[in-house]
């Protein structure tokens, strides 16, 4: 994964958390505008999502930060 992506990622999972708490959930979709302005950014955070992670449309951000973290 793009160090791109995995940033943005990680910045919103940080910031969804702090508003609604370490329970929110959310889709890969969360890291996209409502715009499909970036097809290809949009397909790699979907296979990481679908394909290589196995996770299901909604995860906890905490649980997604946590793989990143985890993860080289």
């Amino acid at each position: 994964m793009r160090a791109e992506l995995r940033n943005k990622i990680l910045q919103v999972c940080a910031d969804k958390m702090a508003k609604k708490g370490p329970d929110v959930g959310l889709s890969f979709y969360a890291f996209f505008a409502n715009k499909n302005d970036d097809p290809a950014l949009l397909m790699e955070a979907a296979r990481w999502w679908i394909e290589e992670q196995r996770l299901d449309h909604f995860e906890k951000a905490a649980k997604i930060r946590s793989l990143l973290s985890d993860s080289p």
